[in-house]
């Protein structure tokens, strides 16, 4: 991959999973949240495989296809469809997002285990740095008085980011060098089926079809579900894991300026200093001055 495009690949990621959040906020109120998911990854994988029927590509090793929709089912289905749950619960969308956002602290620890990647003394003060200014962020939206926060929500959450790092060290590990289309395929399906199951046993199916509803299934799939999905996997597949991971600290400062410009939502100034401490902890994590060594088996 030439090395101007994969550098822009990281800006683009953070903007377009950042909208995530937005298209999920004017989706929810006209669709029950594991059916919509499960529409939503339906309709990724019958689009890649009509892609992938034209395009010809090659089929994944039935081996490597099963690790890809192993990785699909923890990184789409149990890490949405836990967030989607615990916010349809009356589970804080602040606190979910400060609780989901020690992710690149657990996938750095457990890519030293597992990857036996080396992580050097600057990442960690920037993974570190990142995770101070994340909760800066999110301070005034963390709502632990809430009401819809309980023990199974608290574990909704828990298991939503353990869903999504398991699911990153899963697909470095074990899909990393498939082609791109295929394995995205193959991921698709693992989440398609642990959306749907849940939704014929838990939902009544309702969705009240509308222009909103309409153009948010259409951003999150084609936005979210292929585009930044990819621009992910490719990170993954040509960086290090805990490198890639710790843009997700972008996320909700992105985030926030967005619902600040569409909803006038109010930024305070304790939000604009973490978003500057997250600004200088990417940096310092993914410096390619310090570029991760694989460190010999």
């Amino acid at each position: 991959m030439p090395a101007s495009l994969f550098r822009f690949m990281p800006a683009l990621f953070v903007v377009l999973w950042s909208t995530g959040f937005i298209g999920a906020r004017y989706a929810m109120p006209y669709a029950e949240p594991l059916g919509f998911l499960a529409i939503r990854f339906g309709l990724s994988f019958v689009i890649l495989l009509c892609a992938l029927l034209i395009l010809r590509k090659p089929r994944l090793p039935a081996r490597i296809a099963m690790h890809a929709a192993i990785a699909g089912a923890l990184l789409h289905g149990v890490y949405l469809g836990f967030v989607f749950w615990v916010i349809h619960e009356g589970f804080p969308a602040g606190l979910t997002a400060a609780i989901v956002s020690l992710q690149p602290v657990l996938v750095a620890i457990f890519a030293a285990l597992i990857l036996r990647e080396t992580v050097t003394w600057r990442q960690w003060m920037g993974i570190a740095l990142g995770l101070v200014g994340t909760v800066l962020v999110l301070l005034p939206k963390l709502g632990f008085t809430d009401p819809g926060v309980t023990p199974m929500t608290i574990a909704g959450c828990v298991l939503a980011l353990l869903g999504i790092s398991a699911g990153t060290l899963w697909q470095k590990r074990f899909v990393g060098q498939a082609d791109l289309l295929a394995g995205t395929l193959w991921q698709y399906l693992g989440a398609t089926v642990v959306m749907l199951i849940p939704a014929m046993l838990l939902e009544e199916g309702r969705l009240t079809w509308n222009p909103s509803l309409v153009l948010s299934l259409l951003w999150l799939v084609f936005g979210l579900s292929l585009g930044a999905i990819f621009l992910l996997m490719a990170m993954i597949k040509n960086g290090a894991v805990s490198k890639v991971s710790s843009l997700f600290y972008l996320v909700p400062s992105v985030t926030a300026l967005m619902a600040f410009v569409l909803f006038g939502e109010q930024l305070e100034l304790v939000q604009l200093a973490g978003m500057v401490l997250v600004g200088a902890g990417v940096a310092l994590a993914t410096r390619q001055g310090s570029t991760l060594r694989r460190a010999s088996r």
